[in-house]
């Protein structure tokens, strides 16, 4: 019996080693393309000379892996004078960055009031460069002065990025004539 043994070892080796395992048919992965990074109660500063110019505030930020950000909660924006001063403010239901465009977009009900002259722009969005310090939109915007009521309504619209001036590419509203 004993001399049985190696050949008994063997044959089980052989055996062993000849098996081969189940080929399982690889499932098709589809590559993640959510958001690689989030951030809670953001608050991003944009200055120029080390003078303030613009500070956004939001609840909530989501980055993907081509760097490009979107902002799901209300965004708040604080647009800032050459003293330092608060200008402007805005606000809108969500926002995104651009990282080939370098451009932030702020989407739905955007409210733009501007302190000193007491006028109120509305748009659903509103598309800033950092590059050119410029704010734009090709969508309706409407302009309303709470001192005298008068309304302003257009297509388009360029703006410095504080709104210290805007013009309308299509114009359209309500005057008060003496």
């Amino acid at each position: 019996m004993l001399k049985l043994a190696p050949y008994c070892i063997g044959l089980m080796l052989v055996t062993l080693l000849g098996c081969d395992e189940v080929q399982k048919v690889p499932k098709k992965v589809k590559p993640y393309t959510g958001p690689v990074e989030e951030i809670n109660n953001v608050r991003m500063l944009y200055s120029e000379a080390a003078i303030l110019k613009v500070k956004m505030t939001t609840t909530r930020q989501l980055r993907y892996a081509n760097d490009n950000k979107v902002f799901p909660e209300p965004v708040n924006i604080v647009f800032y004078g050459p003293a330092g001063e608060e200008v402007t403010t805005l606000r809108s239901d969500s926002g995104r960055y651009n990282r080939v465009k370098d451009l932030y977009t702020v989407l739905g009900h955007v409210v733009v009031l501007k302190k000193l002259t007491k006028e109120k722009l509305l748009s659903n969005e509103l598309n800033w460069n950092p590059n050119t310090k410029k704010v734009y939109t090709e969508q309706r915007v409407q302009v309303i002065s709470q001192l005298t009521g008068e309304r302003i309504y257009g297509l388009g619209m360029d703006a410095e990025q504080d709104f210290s001036r805007y013009s309308f590419r299509r114009v359209t509203g309500q005057f008060n004539m003496q």
